[in-house]
């Protein structure tokens, strides 16, 4: 048996490989793919193979009994190696509502919802595994919780996750639909620069990675973007001491879409980036200097976006009862708010 194997990457990161073998005899699918590619273990392998990864001659096969022969071309797909469970760790959570089925938490600034690269320890999930234990239920049988939405870092205020698979179905399902046909809602409050006109209106602009710059959102349009729609009401506005338009605002924003960063580069691209955004509004720092210096000092020590999910309402994915909650803004957005009050 001799093979002739290529090697090709695919968009997540997993490997494509191909292999030319000759067979003799009819052989074991499980053994041949195990001798066509020694350097993957053959307990994988055959898992690959029931999960309908490997082919033959472009046809998938699942049986690993099946017996082939002659001049065959495999191909395989190995997905990328999964990331290590994230562990229980004992971090303080706020929270809101908590049954069987789902909690709702109040999360602060800093917290980062989900482990990733430069993260795998001290987030949301990690403080949700120690805080829910044994409730937690998983595909598979891996107890985490179900994330069906996530908040920016920096971002604080109300999410719900689920504790169970049948709930984490029911709630996926409402995201997913955005409020658009069941009682999902989900409402922010908004420290921006300037004052949007009119008062009261809609952005409806696709979102997607930036070309410039792949760790930002940005604009897409002409192809490429991701449908995303934010409605918005200027809830208070904070004018100059002159009395001339507005030097920032209070403003509500419901989403009708939950795209990553959404808000964010939606109201930056009205042209009022949220106060403290370094990241989409960091041409507006230098309005901090026009501010009075009490007011500049409470800008200069707010070290985040200042935006905070302030009302979350959905249907319970078991229960079916309608549940709506709300959160006061958080003490450092609150003082923050307070110093514009007193422009």
């Amino acid at each position: 048996m001799a093979d002739d194997e290529d090697i090709g990457l695919d968009d997540d990161g997993g490997e494509t490989r191909t292999a030319s073998i000759e067979v003799a005899a009819k052989t074991r699918f499980d053994k041949l793919v195990a001798e066509a590619f020694p350097d993957v273990s053959r307990s994988r392998l055959k898992a690959l193979i029931e999960a309908g990864a490997v082919a033959v001659d472009g046809a998938v096969v699942t049986d690993a009994a099946r017996k082939l022969a002659g001049s065959l071309a495999l191909t395989v797909v190995v997905p990328p190696a999964e990331d290590a469970e994230p562990q229980g760790e004992n971090i303080p959570l706020d929270v809101v509502y908590e049954d069987d089925e789902l909690i709702v938490i109040d999360k602060p600034a800093g917290l980062v919802v989900h482990p990733a690269a430069g993260n795998w320890t001290g987030t949301l999930v990690n403080a949700l595994i120690a805080h829910c234990g044994d409730s937690l239920s998983g595909i598979g049988g891996v107890r985490r919780p179900g994330i069906v939405h996530r908040l920016d870092k920096d971002t604080t205020g109300l999410m719900v996750v689920a504790k169970t698979d049948r709930a984490h179905a029911g709630l996926a399902a409402q995201f997913a639909d955005h409020g658009r046909t069941g009682p999902l809602e989900r409402g922010y409050l908004a420290l921006v620069w300037g004052s949007p006109e009119p008062f009261r209106g809609t952005i409806e602009a696709p979102l997607g990675r930036s070309s410039s710059d792949r760790t930002k959102i940005a604009i897409v349009r002409g192809g490429g973007g991701k449908e995303a729609i934010t409605h918005y009401e200027v809830a208070e506005r904070f004018p100059t001491e002159a009395g001339r338009g507005a030097v920032a605002s209070l403003v509500e924003c419901h989403l009708e879409t939950g795209r990553t960063h959404q808000i964010r580069v939606h109201l930056t691209s009205a042209g009022h980036p949220l106060v403290g955004d370094t990241v989409y509004g960091s041409h507006f720092l230098t309005k901090v200097n026009r501010l009075p210096e009490a007011t500049a000092m409470a800008v200069r020590a707010f070290q985040r976006q200042a935006l905070h999910a302030f009302l979350i309402a959905f249907e319970h994915p078991v229960t079916g009862e309608l549940l709506h909650f709300e959160s006061g803004l958080p003490r450092d957005m609150a003082d923050l708010v307070s110093a514009f009050r007193e422009l």
